[in-house]
């Protein structure tokens, strides 16, 4: 079976209203591009309470796309209508004809290497080194699969500051993937805690997959110990609001790490820890920052 995508650009208020109407007349999937992926200085999207107005690009891509029984320009002209806009969206559309979708996923996902042996792999491709440390996470599982800056930096921060026989705690743990990577250099225990039961469910099944042992859980199952290592690669607002109860966690002497910071959030962040832990920026990258710090004996 083949597919028809229409291709149109519209303006920044436009994207969401007419991707919304789109789907509500029945087209079978849309999505959302920047238009301006050429431009010297592409415009970038945060989830952060300082960017709440910018819900989309300047100029948005909208891709969406249709069986070929149904007509491009009746099915726009209709949202166009529902949305209020006065004249059609210009639009171009091209044939996409079925294939082997699963291949085509897994050819797009090739190892992924990171610090100086961590590699994340997917489970359908071999180890690339005998002596590396080995993460099996599938990119299908959305979130937590090594490839956003924030989780290399703290990827690299473990390598680089956790030993065997670190108790460490990850908090906002997503898939899994920093407390896994703790029990490969030999950590334990290791507690891994989310807000979301299916991060939480994601997590464990990674864990199993990886052959190792993380005890998981919500906030209020976090044990009342505190830690040799604590991680906590969230936002740079929680990270804030979190910071007496995170830095409770460390013990005396002992290190905390804070990542999904921009660079120029750095400096709140750090403000908001300095009465328990003098942090600095420990590595940047594209944008993102890794605090690091030792706690106050």
């Amino acid at each position: 079976m083949s597919y028809r995508e229409v291709i149109m650009e519209v303006d920044r208020h436009s994207a969401e209203l007419l991707s919304d109407a789109l789907l509500e007349l029945g087209v079978l999937s849309v999505c959302i591009e920047n238009a301006n992926t050429e431009a010297r200085h592409e415009e970038a999207l945060f989830d952060e309470p300082e960017f709440i107005n910018q819900t989309a690009w300047m100029r948005s891509r909208v891709i969406a796309m249709l069986s070929l029984k149904q007509d491009p320009t009746i099915l726009l002209a209709a949202a166009a209508n529902k949305i209020g806009l006065s004249t059609l969206p210009v639009f171009t559309t091209r044939d996409v004809h079925d294939q082997d979708w699963v291949r085509l996923m897994q050819s797009q996902f090739n190892p992924i290497h990171i610090g100086q042996k961590i590699w994340v792999i997917p489970s359908w491709h071999d180890a690339p080194e005998q002596d590396a440390i080995i993460l099996e996470i599938n990119p299908e599982f959305a979130f937590g699969t090594g490839s956003h800056p924030t989780t290399c930096l703290c990827m690299e921060w473990i390598e680089q500051y956790v030993r065997a026989g670190d108790s460490v705690l990850d908090y906002g743990c997503g898939s899994g993937i920093l407390a896994i990577l703790a029990c490969k250099f030999g950590a334990s225990p290791v507690v891994g805690i989310d807000i979301d039961r299916r991060a939480i469910e994601i997590a464990q099944y990674n864990s199993k997959r990886n052959h190792v042992e993380v005890m998981y859980g919500f906030p209020k199952e976090c044990p009342e110990n505190k830690f040799d290592i604590v991680i906590a690669n969230i936002l740079s607002n929680p990270l804030q609001l979190m910071a007496p109860m995170l830095t409770f966690r460390v013990k005396p002497g002992k290190r905390l790490a804070l990542s999904g910071v921009l660079t120029h959030q750095a400096n709140k962040v750090i403000a908001a820890y300095s009465g328990y832990i003098e942090l600095t920026v420990w590595r940047e990258r594209d944008g993102w920052v890794c605090l690091a710090g030792q706690r106050l004996n």
